[in-house]
């Protein structure tokens, strides 16, 4: 399930409880959670909402919408499907976040980014080249970054976030960051082997 960040920050500060989608079958399940950029949010109820024109102005609210109008106005899929009533709430942070502000790393955490990143750059060499680069140049983008590498622009995005995921960068609204954690993992592992500047 995606919300717009505005909808997540809503979810995120208890101002939005609620999201409506038209599915022909729910998506999503009470007690999961997923990610938003304002942390996750867990799905606490998910039953059959009546259609957009029974929606008041107090439940578009709830969803974080002035009005059923421009909730209504998100609304995507068949006119035939069902419309869903999603509860939501803040479960917490992004744990990724935690992650990449703890630059204390003991030899077993340099180790294990050691593995993975031979194990990424396995086929075609790209993330510590990437790393690298953003050491030396924040805020570079995905288009940057591929200029130089033999990997298209979005698949360079989605390989991006592996090294996010395992807190090693940082998304900026334009381009990418090395965290914490990353120049920590530099100054550390390439101190005695620096990459060609």
């Amino acid at each position: 399930m995606i919300l717009t960040d505005r909808i997540a920050h809503g979810v995120a500060a208890g101002e939005v409880t609620t999201a409506y989608r038209r599915w022909r079958h729910p998506r999503v399940r009470p007690g999961s959670t997923f990610l938003t950029v304002a942390g996750i949010v867990r799905v606490d109820a998910i039953e059959p909402a009546a259609g957009p024109d029974q929606i008041d102005a107090n439940a578009a609210r709830t969803a974080g919408y002035a009005t059923r109008d421009d909730l209504a106005a998100t609304l995507h899929g068949d006119d035939t499907d069902p419309l869903w009533r999603i509860t939501l709430s803040w479960a917490g942070p992004d744990p990724r976040e935690a992650l990449a502000q703890n630059a204390a790393l003991s030899p077993s955490d340099i180790a294990d980014i050691d593995a993975l990143l031979d194990r990424l750059d396995v086929h075609t060499p790209w993330a510590r080249t990437t790393l690298d680069r953003l050491a030396r140049h924040p805020g570079t983008t995905a288009a940057q970054l591929a200029a130089e590498l033999p990997i298209d622009k979005d698949s360079l995005k989605r390989r991006i976030r592996r090294l996010r995921e395992h807190g090693l960068t940082r998304s900026l609204p334009s381009g990418y960051e090395l965290s914490a954690r990353g120049h920590a993992y530099l100054a550390t592992a390439l101190s005695d082997d620096p990459l060609p500047r």
